[in-house]
């Protein structure tokens, strides 16, 4: 059985890609992260973290932990606290590329795995009012970047290279593949 250690429905609708023999059990893991820490190996720590705190309730199922960080210049774009914070979120991706990297991590029979996988995205500039429509949407308020490209946030986006499914959220063909290994 497969367990997916998150709440996100996207990652929900990927992950039944896969399979649908699925348990969703969103984690409650401390999401504290150490300063030690790299910017880009974030989600891949914060999905081990998850992963090995749902691991606990199914010792004997197939637990996967997944984060998705935006990353632009170095720095992390979580989820905006508010519509202020979305439109300077977005002010700051607008016209540039960034990196969207997800963390996933595998917990099977007392052993675990992980992996990140990365896809750069370019926005077109975008206007004040541009970025106040989308805002208005309230689909950033959820999510990682203050952007979501399966939705009006696809306007915005002028390329991605790399994984579609990485951006939503679950790199489905890389972690199917290795589920398949395992």
């Amino acid at each position: 059985m497969l367990v997916l250690a998150s709440a996100s429905p996207r990652r929900k609708e990927l992950i039944s890609l896969i399979s649908k023999d699925v348990i969703i059990h969103p984690s409650n893991a401390d999401e504290t992260v150490p300063d030690n820490i790299s910017s880009d190996s974030v989600a891949e720590f914060l999905a081990v973290k998850k992963a090995a705190f749902v691991a606990k309730s199914f010792p004997n199922d197939t637990v996967i932990g997944c984060d998705t960080v935006v990353l632009v210049d170095g720095v992390i774009l979580g989820k905006p606290e508010n519509k202020e914070d979305a439109v300077r979120m977005l002010n700051i991706l607008s016209g540039k590329t960034h990196q969207v990297v997800t963390g996933c991590a595998i917990f099977k029979n007392g052993k675990s795995l992980s992996f990140s996988e990365v896809t750069d995205v370019s926005f077109f500039p975008l206007s004040v009012e541009e970025i106040n429509a989308y805002v208005d949407t309230l689909e950033p308020m959820d999510k990682a970047g203050a952007y979501g490209i399966q939705g009006f946030g696809a306007l915005l986006v002028k390329e991605i290279k790399g994984d579609f499914f990485n951006v939503v959220g679950l790199p489905v063909a890389r972690l199917n593949r290795i589920l398949k290994g395992l």
